[in-house]
């Protein structure tokens, strides 16, 4: 992936000085900036990366409602993580978003964030099995090349119309872009299947019901089906339970 990036800066770089005089008031700084930009996606630090998440937190948070802890979702999701065992050193923080869609999402700073529509439709264990499965995406790194990723892609787009000043912080604007970016993370089969044999291991040590990993899955295949124009790269859910109950 960093020899990719590095290419991508190699490329903007190149475009700036090639037509840099057919362009009037071109910033060649803003460019310099942005392809530095590029470049550091690729080389963030632990301690950045989680910066970025937490900061791409807030902006997500921002954008929508958090149950307050007087919510019955807030007070059902602290009754059924109390005491919750987690292997690795990632320490959750986890919240409700009061939106109606079924769906939850982790960032690299340990941010996992389930939608109430999500908790309407299953169990506790269903729904320990999500948490586990997103805390499996933080804990084996992915939330981390999630990020990169998305961080990539906005500083490519701001390279494009880099023409007043540099571009080495992300403006609020860019910000919840890319909060949306990490919202809505593509993630390889691979990653999905390692992720999903993490929170089978956490719902193993939690002694919760593993089953309801599967029955998890059944449910998001009952409502969307195997499409795989749905899923993209992910493994369909049907797919994905068909595994699960072999390892069980």
């Amino acid at each position: 992936m960093l020899k990719t990036l590095v290419k991508l800066s190699v490329m903007v770089l190149t475009v700036a000085m090639l037509f840099q005089p057919a362009f009037s008031g071109f910033d060649l700084g803003g460019m310099l900036e942005a392809g530095k930009d590029l470049t550091t996606a690729a080389t963030l630090t632990d301690g950045q990366v989680k910066q970025l998440a937490s900061e791409a937190s807030r902006a997500s948070d921002q954008a929508n409602k958090v149950a307050p802890p007087s919510s019955p979702y807030a007070q059902r999701l602290a009754k059924l993580t109390t005491g919750m065992k987690i292997d690795g050193n990632v320490k959750p923080d986890i919240k409700v978003y009061l939106v109606r869609d079924v769906n939850a999402f982790a960032m690299a700073d340990g941010t996992i964030r389930v939608f109430a529509g999500l908790m309407d439709q299953m169990t506790d264990d269903e729904v320990r099995y999500v948490i586990g499965h997103e805390i499996g995406h933080v804990s084996l790194g992915h939330s981390k090349k999630a990020l990169q990723t998305a961080y990539m892609t906005s500083a490519a787009r701001k390279a494009g119309s880099a023409s007043g000043s540099g571009i080495a912080k992300l403006s609020d604007a860019a910000l919840g872009d890319l909060a949306e970016k990490l919202v809505h993370a593509q993630y390889s089969q691979t990653h999905e299947n390692e992720a999903d044999q993490y929170a089978l291991k956490l719902m193993k040590i939690n002694k919760y019901d593993p089953k309801a990993s599967v029955s998890a899955l059944r449910k998001l295949e009952k409502m969307y089906g195997n499409d795989r124009s749905v899923f993209s790269s992910h493994p369909a859910p049907g797919d994905r339970a068909d595994a699960l109950e072999k390892a069980i």
